[in-house]
């Protein structure tokens, strides 16, 4: 498979982190956890497709439960904490290790299902990891400034916003 093609399924897998790192951006995170939580993104990304090519089909056979179910609750945990934390006076988020890691699992997901199939897309077992963790790293660390910015213009109603985005997303992955 090409590259080319390899570099546009790490797109792909990108674009969730990018919409809900753009809703999350909104929070006025500092640098420090904008890198810190694109860095979680990307190294889910890099290990998510390896595990589903190791486990994933015993997996999802021994555990059965549906992966957009898990989505759909961790991005409504975090949403909701969005949405409260708009209504509070202090402008600067401190992000928990537990958000981040969070945060990283529910997009991730996608790279988990993709490893199932990882075999029989490419041959490039390390490079495609690679290249998805690479590019959601930047997709993350791009939603999250964007986020900010916009937050900076719109002020609280985009966090509050950021938070409904986020649960309405969970949602759309349960159907």
């Amino acid at each position: 498979m090409p590259i080319f093609v390899l570099f546009m399924i790490a797109v792909s897998l990108s674009m969730d982190a990018f919409s809900l790192a753009l809703a999350y951006g909104t929070l006025h995170l500092d640098k420090k956890d904008v890198i810190s939580l694109s860095s979680v993104v990307g190294v889910y990304h890099f290990f998510m497709p390896l595990l589903g090519l190791l486990l994933g089909s015993l997996f999802l056979h021994i555990v059965r439960i549906d992966p957009k179910l898990v989505v759909f609750i961790i991005l409504s945990f975090i949403g909701l904490e969005m949405i409260l934390e708009s209504f509070k006076q202090e402008e600067i988020h401190v992000l928990k290790w537990k958000e981040r890691f969070l945060f990283g699992l529910a997009v991730s997901m996608d790279s988990f299902s993709v490893g199932i199939g990882l075999k029989t897309i490419t041959e490039h077992i390390f490079l495609s990891p690679f290249l998805f963790s690479i590019c959601s790293f930047f997709f993350t660390y791009l939603g999250l400034r964007l986020g900010t910015i916009l937050s900076q213009k719109f002020g609280k109603i985009s966090t509050l916003l950021g938070g409904i985005v986020l649960i309405l997303i969970g949602i759309r992955y349960l159907f």
